[in-house]
């Protein structure tokens, strides 16, 4: 598997590549390509541009949850493939997969909606959708995991002012049930790529050794939604340490204070805009 992160809120070291509060990747993994989350502009095109990383040639879109900083580049993806077909520029329509909370209208107050941009009818009007709450195998060895199971006490968060609105009009709590990864079974070991891991990531990373049925946990990539010191970070590296990993690359969402705890127990790498890795396959 090969992977490269078009968006991240920093770009690497001597690397002219746009750097935005979101996150993207890129993803090759035997035969099928990958975009994991969007970004929030259009600088997912620009960034894979640069990188000579054709997007009309996706297999998949899959959103990690309906927040605007991982969904807000869909709507430059579809206009890239609608003048694709104009132009009869060769393409392929992706199929996009995502919880089927992801799309719904999420008021933040004072914020009127930091959800995605788009609606799933509109979204499937233009390519297929396939909304799932179960795990999605994308290839033999390539997992979206779907609704990801929570047994950590530790990692369970208040939703503070976030509220979703449900199809019926009614409008509560945001416990964002959508939040969920991707997980490749590599030679080595499971790599874990999240969007924000607002689920937590050691929720996520047992629930990946669960659908994948491997135990061993190689590296994990994305953001990691640790702000701060407290309960959550304190239990994040107890468990994180206890994994053994080759290589933690955490960014997006994981604070500096976070960053500095975490590199004392795991191997912590710099990431950003043009991190390329791969990992050998089974």
């Amino acid at each position: 598997m090969k992977t490269t992160i078009l968006v991240d809120n920093t770009a690497l070291f001597d690397r002219f590549f746009i750097a935005e509060h979101g996150f993207s990747a890129y993803i090759e993994a035997e035969g099928s390509r990958v975009l994991f989350d969007t970004g929030y502009s259009d600088a997912v095109l620009k960034n894979a541009q640069k990188m000579k990383i054709d997007l009309l040639g996706l297999d998949y879109i899959v959103l990690s949850h309906g927040h605007s900083d991982h969904t807000g580049g869909l709507w430059h993806l579809i206009r890239l493939f609608m003048e694709a077909i104009i132009e009869d520029t060769s393409c392929h329509l992706p199929k996009l997969i995502a919880h089927p909370f992801c799309f719904h209208s999420r008021p933040k107050l004072p914020q009127p909606d930091i959800g995605a941009v788009l609606s799933a009818d509109e979204v499937q009007r233009i390519m297929p959708l396939d909304q799932s709450k179960n795990p999605v195998c994308l290839t033999p060895n390539l997992f979206f995991l779907g609704e990801i199971e929570r047994k950590y006490s530790f990692e369970t968060t208040q939703p503070g002012p976030r509220r979703i609105v449900m199809p019926d009009g009614s409008v509560q709590v945001d416990h964002l049930l959508d939040d969920t990864s991707l997980a490749f079974r590599s030679h080595d070991g499971l790599v874990v790529i999240t969007g924000c891991a607002h689920a937590g990531i050691c929720n996520t990373v047992e629930y990946a050794k669960k659908i994948c049925g491997e135990s061993r946990v190689l590296d994990i990539i994305g953001g990691l939604h640790l702000r701060g010191t407290g309960p959550q970070l304190e239990g994040t590296l107890a468990y994180l340490k206890d994994q053994n990993l080759t290589a933690l690359h955490a960014c997006h969402c994981t604070a500096l204070v976070a960053k500095v705890a975490l590199a004392q127990v795991a191997p912590l790498q710099e990431t950003g805009v043009g991190l390329y890795l791969e990992y050998a396959d089974q």
